[in-house]
């Protein structure tokens, strides 16, 4: 008699477990050697963007920035960037913009090694070591300080520079800026205070100031007599050691004026003197009849002293990529900047090299009348 063994049902669904299935999966489930190594792969790229990010170098990296029409309104309000009081102003055409440099790096603003790299890749960016950049003894409070004095020191000798362009009178004083942390100044010099005399030497410029005070010891003390509130009154400074050891009274020195009437600059947080030029043919083509510009866009860089002398700045490549990003077709350069503008200006921009306020409004008038043969270029 034959015995018939009975199976056990199975749920629906389901197949009785093979005996291969009892203890084979056939490799599923299990991470095969290339699977591996491209875990470890991922990992391993992961790990290196995380210690990129972490690691700081000492290095800044300078970007093109925006521009701003001098002839326009603050992007912040709306209010117009120049504005006039206490003088006939006209209408104006095109555009005069002043550039800008982003720097990263810098005191509180360290970069790690993918800006770095980045940077490298990008030839409208440069990489530099950050002491070329910035004093390593500063903080990013200083340095903000410094930049906002600068900016404020430009605009005040833009505005005399165009106002005497336009035949008025601006008598100049050098004055208190800023008060260095260091400085025995302080309690005893306040900002804003004309300087009129150092002993009995009449105070008359900026480099007079370090030249009378090379005749003391640094340690000692010099009488100083300055216009505080439209008074005269005389302090004993104590003097500091300097940089290179140079006597100092370790405070920012600038330039004041008596002006005619009331011109106010609304540059937002750009600092910096590197916008002197622009902002002196904004203001001369805002009090004098006939756009300047006629209708061109035109872009320029260089700070401005009392005098109307361009001075040379940084950045000038990257002011050069963010002016033709703007749409500017011409620039204006600093006589001083350009050779390190010969290969690097960028297709559709025309650089014009200028050493004067002078040489620069002459620059803007052939621009505007298309007679730009016999401008001198960089």
């Amino acid at each position: 008699m034959r015995t018939i063994k009975r199976v056990p049902e199975q749920p629906a669904g389901t197949q009785p477990p093979t005996r291969a299935a009892a203890h084979d999966d056939g490799g599923r489930g299990r991470l095969t050697r290339g699977n591996k190594a491209v875990l470890a792969g991922f990992f391993l790229f992961l790990v290196i963007i995380v210690v990129g990010s972490l690691v700081h170098l000492p290095y800044a990296v300078m970007s093109p920035g925006p521009t701003e029409n001098t002839l326009g309104v603050s992007g912040d309000d709306g209010k117009p960037i120049i504005s006039v009081s206490g003088l006939p102003t006209y209408p104006t055409d095109g555009a005069l913009r002043f550039t800008t440099v982003r720097v990263e790096g810098g005191p509180g603003y360290p970069v790690d090694v993918w800006d770095v790299i980045q940077a490298w890749i990008d030839p409208a960016r440069e990489v530099l070591p950050v002491d070329q950049v910035f004093d390593p003894q500063v903080t990013k409070e200083q340095v903000a300080e410094e930049n906002a004095i600068q900016m404020e020191g430009s605009q005040e000798e833009a505005t005399a520079v165009a106002l005497r362009a336009i035949g008025q009178k601006v008598p100049t004083h050098v004055a208190i800026a800023g008060i260095t942390d260091g400085s025995k100044a302080k309690g005893l010099l306040e900002v804003g205070d004309r300087l009129v005399r150092i002993g009995a030497e009449p105070i008359t410029d900026t480099q007079q100031v370090r030249d009378v005070l090379q005749r003391t010891k640094p340690g000692e003390p010099v009488s100083i007599t300055v216009t505080r509130q439209g008074k005269e009154t005389t302090v004993q400074v104590p003097t500091i050691s300097g940089q290179g050891g140079r006597t100092a009274l370790g405070v920012l020195l600038g330039l004041t004026h008596d002006f005619p009437a009331k011109i106010t600059i609304d540059a937002g947080a750009i600092g910096g003197p590197s916008a002197g030029l622009m902002f002196s043919l904004g203001i001369y083509d805002k009090l004098t009849p006939g756009p300047l510009a006629g209708g061109n866009q035109i872009a320029g860089t260089g700070t401005i002293d009392d005098a109307g002398a361009v001075g040379p700045i940084g950045g000038i490549r990257q002011k050069l990529a963010g002016a033709r990003s703007d749409g500017a077709h011409h620039f204006l350069a600093p006589a001083g900047n350009c050779d390190e503008v010969v290969g690097h200006v960028p297709d559709g921009l025309t650089v014009f090299k200028v050493g004067t306020f002078d040489e620069a409004r002459t620059a803007v008038e052939d621009i505007a009348k298309h007679q730009t043969g016999s401008l001198p270029r960089c």
